[in-house]
């Protein structure tokens, strides 16, 4: 009888675990939806707050680069956070940062406080985003299951819902209003998520530290063994994860150059009209969106590189479509076969950098895929200038095909 007894009390506290760990999915899903919200919110307010602080577009842009810098530098910092504090504990403050953070921009008056101010915004921004995604890399490894997209997906999803409410509200409401309701929204999700995830713990045994141990026993050195491999294997390890760092980087860069280019390639060479202009990029995203919720079954069924290198070369021949399309239905099919081509790019990439490196795996990776994110529309502005917007494009599907062929190259690691 005690042995019956002990097997019941292991099987009820696995089901319990198992019950914590879908309540912790849940939670983190909702946070991921809430940097996607906030985020969407904002950019579909920089049109009324640009002309709140009486900029130029030139100004504008300096101004924004605060956001960027903001962010760049807190993922650089958040790893060393996670590792120290928590990265559970550190994606709760960062949320409820981001939340009240979401307010500052909007509060504004000349072109110098909002740079700082949305540096402050960028901070925040970046200290979630790298926390997010640590915990993230936890719940793949305790799941043992490839569940990264259905997180990103959230996010999507997330930012659809911003920009569609932005849209709504956006004709009644002060940019400080409109944001400030967001901020209370989002602080609430925060309070609601933030409870979970600090009171469910990954099991020990369950985080990719741990599990990457198992996964490679032989990379543990004996007594007595020469410390040189150990020397190599980390530098390998170093040199995989930033090869997933640059696949993150090409989608990144896709990502931020169609949102930016896009609209204006449908309407300046297609002869479409502003609505019809605007859903080149709704197009893009909800494919992108799609794709991430079918992200888990593909790696599952297909693998992680076999997923890299189809959604590269997919999203190749789609911007080409896209950019070289004759009318704008062609065109917009074409946004859509890249949206879904790159959907999983980003999330496998992050994940696989997260499980060989932790945090700080993490923190590199999305400050690669961010950079690309702020590269790509100014490079592609540079190319339309001398060359033609649509020549411009089609660079977009060089990038993609680079991504595939990283992710080929790194098959074996």
């Amino acid at each position: 009888m005690p042995l019956v007894n002990k097997v019941r009390h292991a099987r009820s506290l696995a089901r319990r675990g198992s019950g914590d760990l879908g309540r912790l999915r849940v939670a983190l899903c909702a946070v991921f939806a809430v940097q996607g919200f906030s985020y969407a919110s904002w950019a579909v307010r920089v049109p009324a707050v640009k002309e709140q602080v009486s900029a130029s577009a030139a100004a504008l842009g300096l101004a924004l680069l605060g956001l960027s810098a903001g962010a760049v530098a807190t993922m650089l910092l958040a790893g060393t956070l996670c590792r120290r504090f928590g990265s559970q504990r550190i994606t709760v403050i960062s949320c409820i940062l981001l939340s009240l953070t979401l307010v500052l921009p909007a509060l504004a008056h000349s072109v110098i406080t909002l740079g700082l101010l949305l540096a402050v915004f960028g901070a925040a921004y970046g200290g979630l985003n790298v926390a997010m995604n640590t915990v993230a890399v936890d719940m793949v490894a305790a799941l043992r299951r490839p569940v990264m997209p259905g997180f990103h997906a959230a996010w999507s999803f997330g930012g659809l819902a911003g920009a569609g409410l932005g849209g709504l509200l956006a004709p009644h409401l002060s940019p400080l209003r409109h944001l400030s309701l967001i901020a209370l929204a989002c602080l609430l999700v925060a309070a609601l998520t933030g409870r979970t995830l600090l009171t469910v713990t990954i099991p020990a045994a369950q985080t990719q530290s741990a599990l990457m141990t198992r996964l490679a026993p032989a990379d543990r050195a004996a007594p007595g063994d020469d410390p040189a491999p150990a020397w190599r294997r980390t530098w390998q390890t170093g040199r995989v994860v930033g090869l997933f760092g640059l696949i993150a980087l090409c989608a990144a860069y896709d990502e931020g150059a169609i949102g930016d280019w896009g609209a204006l390639h449908l309407r300046q060479d297609l002869g479409a009209s502003a609505g019809l202009a605007a859903a080149g990029y709704a197009a893009f995203a909800l494919a992108e969106a799609t794709g991430r919720l079918s992200g888990t079954a593909l790696l599952e069924r297909l693998g992680r590189t076999p997923v890299l290198v189809l959604g590269g070369v997919a999203a190749a021949a789609g911007m080409l479509l896209a950019s070289l399309a004759p009318d704008v239905w062609l065109a917009l099919a074409g946004f859509a076969l890249t949206g879904l081509g790159l959907a999983n790019l980003f999330p496998a990439a992050i994940a696989r950098a997260g499980l060989l490196a932790g945090s700080s795996g993490v923190a590199l990776t999305s400050t690669l895929g961010y950079g690309g994110f702020l590269l790509g529309p100014p490079v592609i502005g540079f190319l339309a200038s001398e060359f033609g917007l649509r020549a411009g494009l089609t660079t977009l599907s060089f990038l993609a095909l680079a991504a595939a062929a990283i992710a080929y190259l790194t098959r074996d690691r």
